[in-house]
């Protein structure tokens, strides 16, 4: 099939379109691995790209001399060997350490056969404690792992922080099967040597991420390095087999290289520990592999400047190698490429139980090593006291002899003995054994109970406490005896930390960019760029080592909770409770704020009434969710109904709550229609310069008072409104109206009084005017006529009876308004009709 597509690619032309004939073509293989095709004069050759010197994955060893690789060989073997000479008193320690535990009866032969070889359980007791508390503590059953946001927190983040941690459990659970049992191994081995290790990387065979566990004996670094990241070596001893070393190479990993046989030599620590498990190992055919990340000036490979010239910078590397014939299998950078300052990549974390003055940490073995020892020793006595009280030994003559005496005598058994002479009591003469000293089985205890109280292993006496004890005075004295493995915890914790980093980070690597799946489906991958704005951190709490210790804490809240619950989200903290007590499904059984969804205002009132949880939401219609609520809270039914519950002072203070929510967003709303744009939220808020704080705070003020000012003034004709309905406002409003009639009527009476007034005044100045004229008509001409006379006195008659006509309708206007009055105030006032 490949040749038949081959030809007719190269050969065939599309349908309808001629084709010239030209050379023919020809195709060479000389080598499988290039391909030489000839067309006339023209020859093309075809190779696949191959891995230089200069590829940055690539292993240098393979491109160095031998010379050179056997001098650095040489060069790094007696650092290592150096190195383990350091640490000669340590393996020395930890060798007897491991006799303490008592995996294996010791059959003794001193002071007699059979004598007791028990070992005291006091070392191996805390151990087993240790890990099995570690364990629950750090992988239970939901996973070891959870999320923290990076930045500011959004829907977005908050989703991918969930694929994120669901994808990481799901990793350590079910993709990685060797992850948990190598990490009890690390909690079995952390409290016994006092460090232990874990190395991530990727693994190219299982094409996957791997976390595995590396003893403390198998890390070695040199005398006074403090921590991996200052080391100036790291060193892992490694045991492979052929077949392993075959497929590496083959893969293209280690050098081609003839091993020859390997060492079959043993440490100290491999002996003492095959013996603990009940193997007597006398030699390994497995050879030893060293890989040591070390700084290194490699020749041809060195540091230049941005000059090109040569710096004498000790790069990082990881150099592997064979110990027994000091054969270098592979030298690679241990640098991120695009990273130019050459900084080390760690591959490698470290545990430690207690930290102590050097790089290896303190375990139970440096701690309560003599404790054991000594408990070892004082049991092993008072069994062999009681056991030669009880079978006592003596002398007896020497021609007494006793049937069977090689056999015990069995009870109720009578032997016949033959006795020289004398009585048998004057040929026997039993030891004077003691039994087991009270004085010695005291200072037993009294060991056992120091040793077992500084490993923190030793059983709280709980009927020394009260049952009526505060929860304080409880989670003083678990504070109190557990704070030595609260440390230890808080300690494993921090690393942990760090190996879920790197565990991260070669998942973000390897993982899609985008999903090929709807992620609402629960699916198990997580695409790049959810663990890049995610932090992955340990379940654990480092400051509770026990579930007992988390209990007690979470019942402290809820009772401060309870003295003001308004301080409280009382339904976080329950779920929080739930979920330390081990109980599945917390999210189901407890909702949370989080958890809810927009909801009408009738499902929001049920909730109410109910006991559920309410939340408010700034997208909703805040005005008929308020009038709503209020309308509920104000029903006759409803309030008759809450008066037999003994609720109902909760549920009406949930009610006035949730109701103030929505009052708080209609508030928010009215401001940002004011001032014409949104207002930040509490993150923005974190992270806002000062200035842009104080120009929106300036614009919220002036908002403020204004919608202050517009809500005064449409409370203020409301209340106008209310008022013009009330029946007293609108009698007051009646006599209000007759009085200012009566005002009006009087106030055209006085203006009739004022016209008649004048017009006396008048009258009266004409009346004087006429008599100065006629005065003067007199002095000036005494002669007048008398016909002149009888028409000057028509004209005042004339004028007179004006006057008097003009009185008589001023009277008249003034008694039908009166009488208009009196009428007014005999009708009673019109209802209104609304």
């Amino acid at each position: 099939m490949a040749t038949s597509s081959m030809d007719k690619g190269l050969y065939a032309a599309p349908m309808g379109i001629g084709m010239e004939e030209g050379p023919d073509m020809e195709i060479e293989i000389e080598d499988p691995e290039s391909v030489n095709i000839g067309l006339g004069d023209i020859e093309i050759q075809l190779k696949p790209e191959r891995e230089t010197a200069e590829t940055f994955g690539a292993n240098l060893a393979e491109y160095m001399d031998e010379g050179e690789l056997g001098g650095l060989a040489n060069d790094l073997i007696e650092d290592f060997d150096k190195d383990q000479m350091d640490r000669k008193d340590w393996i020395k320690t930890y060798v007897d350490g491991l006799k303490l535990l008592g995996l294996k009866y010791e059959d003794r032969t001193e002071p007699w056969q059979g004598a007791c070889g028990v070992f005291h359980p006091m070392l191996t007791e805390s151990v087993v404690r240790f890990q099995s508390e570690a364990m629950m503590e750090t992988f239970p059953a939901m996973g070891p792992v959870k999320t923290q946001i990076v930045g500011a927190i959004d829907l977005l983040k908050e989703e991918a922080a969930a694929r994120v941690r669901e994808d990481m459990n799901y990793q350590l659970t079910d993709v990685m099967v060797e992850y948990r049992p190598e990490h009890e191994k690390m909690l079995w081995n952390l409290p016994i040597a006092g460090s232990a290790f874990k190395k991530v990387y990727y693994d190219p065979s299982k094409g996957r991420q791997v976390a595995v566990f590396i003893p403390a004996e198998d890390i070695v670094v040199p005398y006074g390095a403090s921590n991996l990241e200052g080391a100036e070596r790291v060193t892992h001893v490694m045991r492979k087999t052929e077949n392993e070393l075959i497929k590496l190479q083959e893969a293209g990993f280690y050098c081609d290289a003839d091993l020859g046989e390997p060492g079959y030599d043993l440490d100290d620590i491999e002996k003492q520990k095959a013996e603990e498990t009940g193997m007597t190992a006398t030699q390994d055919d497995r050879y030893r592999v060293l890989e040591m990340h070390v700084d290194l000036n490699l020749p041809g490979f060195e540091h230049k400047d941005k000059k090109k010239r040569e710096t004498g910078i000790a790069l990082p590397y990881v150099v592997t190698l064979e110990k027994g014939s000091r054969t270098v299998l592979a030298i690679r950078r241990n640098w991120y490429e695009d990273d130019e300052l050459h900084t080390k990549r760690q591959h490698f974390v470290h545990y430690q139980y207690i930290p102590g003055f050097g790089f290896y940490g303190y375990g139970l073995i440096h701690l309560i090593g003599g404790y054991a020892k000594s408990a070892t020793m004082l049991i092993r006595q008072l069994v062999d006291a009681g056991t030669l009280s009880n079978l006592p030994g003596g002398l007896k003559s020497r021609g007494l002899r006793i049937k069977g005496d090689d056999t015990p005598i069995q009870p109720g058994e009578f032997r016949d003995v033959d006795v020289p002479s004398g009585s048998i009591r004057d040929n026997i003469l039993p030891l004077p054994y003691k039994e087991p000293s009270q004085v010695l089985y005291a200072l037993f205890q009294n060991i056992v109970e120091e040793g077992r109280a500084f490993a923190s292993s030793g059983d709280m006496n709980v009927s020394d406490m009260s049952t009526n004890a505060p929860v304080g005075t409880t989670l003083a004295l678990l504070e109190r005896t557990l704070k030595v493995m609260t440390a230890v915890q808080s300690r494993l914790h921090y690393t942990m930390k760090q190996e879920f980093k790197l565990l991260k980070a070669i998942i973000a690597d390897y993982t899609p960019e985008s999903y090929d799946y709807d992620p609402e489906d629960a699916s198990r991958k997580a695409k790049k760029s959810d663990y890049d704005s995610t932090d992955v951190i340990p379940v654990s709490d480092p400051n509770a080592a026990t579930m007992a210790q988390k209990i007690v804490q979470y019942q402290a809240a809820m009772q401060l909770a309870q003295s003001a619950p308004q301080l409280y989200d009382l339904p976080l903290l329950h779920r929080q409770m739930i979920e330390v007590l081990g109980i599945k499904n917390a999210d189901k059984l407890v909702k949370t704020e989080e958890d809810m969804v927009p909801t009408d205002p009738v499902q929001e009132n049920q909730n109410v009434l109910i006991g559920k949880p309410v939340k408010a939401f700034v997208e909703q219609n805040h005005e008929a969710h308020i009038q709503a609520h209020m309308a509920a809270i104000q029903n006759p039914k409803i309030q008759q109904l809450m008066a037999m519950n003994p609720q109902a002072q909760a549920i009406m203070a949930s009610a006035m709550a949730h109701i103030n929510e929505h009052i708080a967003f209609e508030y928010r709303k009215q401001i940002e229609m004011a001032i014409n744009m949104p207002l930040p939220n509490e993150e923005q808020n974190k992270h806002m310069p000062p200035e842009l704080a104080d120009k929106i705070a300036m614009l919220v003020a002036q908002a403020s008072q204004q919608l202050t000012q517009r809500d005064q003034q449409q409370a203020q004709q409301q209340a106008n409104q209310q008022q013009m309905q009330d029946p007293v406002v609108q009698m007051q409003m009646q006599e209000l109206q007759l009085r200012q009639e009566d005002l009006k009527l009087k106030a055209q009476k006085q203006a009739v009084d004022a016209a008649t007034k004048a017009d006396q005044i008048r009258i009266e100045e004409s009346r004087i005017a006429a008599q100065k004229e006629i005065a003067a008509m007199q002095v000036g001409a005494k002669a007048a006529s008398d016909k002149d006379k009888l028409a000057k006195s028509q004209q005042l008659e004339g004028v007179r009876l004006g006057v008097d006509i003009a009185k008589q309708k001023a009277q008249m206007a003034v008694q039908m308004a009166q009488q208009r009055s009196q009428q007014n105030k005999q009708q009673p006032p019109k209802k209104d009709n609304k």
